[in-house]
């Protein structure tokens, strides 16, 4: 029988699912709703003390304060790309590599994602290539879905080996980082699924999709393999160097004619020319490489730590910074009219703020449900509610979904990790289950559920110019998702 705490626990999920894909309320009103709903629950059910209520609540919009900084940086970061024409030339030098559009977004979603990924994380990726999807022709929220889409396999060992270092910290043994790199495997299936997406409304669909089949396999082993070899060196390299080794081997075979189509397909139909110098277009993004990977190691982790109930620390590292750096850098380097830094300050303040308040309601959710143990009543948190019925012989199966969960409820797998870590390591030391061996299942399936992470789609629909398609964008992620996670789950079953 199910008890009154699961259903309740439940219940603001429900609503948010319904109201945001059925009722097609936006996600701003469903975030906020779904936020009033939890806080209600947490005052007159669960009686939480109301320290670790504004706590709470303070804590999330500190988190969405972190992600506001990278949308915000990233748009004008866009806006200097548009302004000095460098979108526009980046498909004619691709074109130098191959003409053919299915490799070129592969080269792009794939490659440049992991590696954005393995420096910076944090929704980075899908918020620099969508716009260079853009530039190549493909429309805007196609772009979005295939950056959604990239923005997964890398994210086991994400920003410098985030998510198992911050979002397991002492929970993680030894064992853990490779068995995570073993699982994620099935990410050689994520090129696949960019390319059946980008050419499924094709006339001649099925041909343009398993004429690039090839390429696209061997895509992803050629990231995936060198990043389980890289795992030894330590859990920072594996996407950062797997995706340049990556990049150097698909190069060479693509340049001595392996694996690529036999015919070249342009499927945008659309011509381009030079209109700059291969040099000043790959400079803004060399700079921002280059500031990306010298933040992240010569600051680290270090911040300023912010006195509340519950423990945050604002990074000194964020990547939005490095955007704001690039960008200004590029305004001066391009003599570009001053009056175009405040106009793009203006517009990129702007479009940041509805992303901003989406991601400051579902980290607060979140925040809430997680505290909710605090309370005089002795209950466990909704959270532990929640997940009552996993904590069976079936948990291998269910590490991955949880893992998935949590990223598309927080944005973020090592914000995923912090929520599920304890409970799901408590429940594998009872099932005799191996600790590490759950932990990188859930981090698999987290790294999965970045896809369809709600503060990564509204941050790449910000910075190409949508606007209230998280619901067409969800339709697009969520099948090569429950595949990736389900995969991950049987091998979990098998092996574990």
């Amino acid at each position: 029988m199910v008890s009154l705490p699961i259903v309740l626990s439940a219940i603001p999920f429900v609503i948010f699912l319904i109201l945001l894909l059925f009722r097609k309320t936006s996600l701003t009103w469903v975030s906020l709703i779904t936020l009033v709903l939890v806080i209600l629950l947490a005052v007159f059910y669960w009686n939480v003390y109301p320290t670790y209520i504004y706590g709470s609540i303070a804590k999330g919009f500190l988190v969405a304060v972190d992600i506001f900084f990278i949308i915000f940086g990233a748009i004008f970061f866009l806006e200097i790309m548009r302004e000095t024409k460098i979108i526009e030339n980046i498909g004619y030098y691709l074109e130098s590599i191959s003409k053919d559009l299915r490799i070129q977004v592969i080269f792009l979603a794939w490659f440049f994602e992991n590696f954005l990924e393995g420096t910076a994380g944090f929704g980075t990726p899908s918020t620099v290539v969508a716009p260079l999807l853009v530039g190549l022709g493909i429309p805007p929220i196609d772009s979005v879905i295939i950056a959604l889409l990239g923005n997964s396999s890398s994210v086991v060992f994400g920003a410098a080996g985030t998510p198992i270092k911050v979002g397991f910290g002492t929970l993680a043994g030894s064992s853990l980082p490779f068995t995570a790199a073993l699982l994620n495997f099935v990410g050689i299936l994520v090129p696949v699924f960019m390319l059946w997406f980008l050419t499924k409304s094709r006339l001649n669909a099925k041909k343009e999709f398993f004429e690039a089949l090839p390429f696209a396999i061997w895509a992803g082993i050629a990231f995936v393999v060198p990043s389980i070899l890289i795992v030894p060196m330590g859990q920072e390299f594996p996407s950062i160097l797997g995706s340049g080794v990556g990049l150097i081997l698909v190069l060479i075979t693509t340049k001595l004619g392996l694996f690529v189509p036999k015919i070249e397909k342009d499927l945008t139909d659309n011509l381009r020319k030079a209109t700059l110098p291969l040099v000043k277009v790959l400079f803004p993004y060399l700079l921002l490489i280059v500031i990306l990977v010298a933040g992240k190691f010569i600051i680290g982790s270090s911040g300023l730590a912010i006195p509340l109930v519950i423990k945050h620390s604002f990074a000194f590292f964020n990547p939005g910074f490095a955007f704001l750096i690039a960008g200004t850098i590029t305004i001066a380097a391009y003599k570009i009219n001053l009056r175009f830094f405040g106009r793009s300050v203006k517009l990129a303040a702007k479009r940041s703020l509805e992303p901003f308040l989406v991601i400051a309601f579902m980290s607060v959710i979140s925040q809430i449900m997680v505290n909710s143990a605090n309370n005089p009543l002795q209950m466990p948190s909704m959270i532990d509610f929640l997940a009552t019925y996993i904590k069976n012989s079936l948990l291998p199966l269910w590490a991955p979904m949880v893992g998935a969960f949590g990223s598309f409820l927080t944005g973020s797998a090592t914000v995923s990790n912090l929520m599920f870590g304890n409970f799901l390591a408590i429940s594998a030391q009872d099932l005799k289950l191996g600790v590490d061996n759950i932990l990188a299942l859930a981090l698999v399936g987290g790294a999965a559920g970045n896809m369809i992470a709600l503060a990564d789609i509204i941050a790449a629909e910000a910075v190409v110019g949508l606007k209230n398609e998280e619901r067409s964008v969800l339709k697009g992620v969520i099948i090569p998702c429950l595949i990736y996670v389900i995969l991950v789950g049987i091998i979990g079953i098998l092996v574990f």
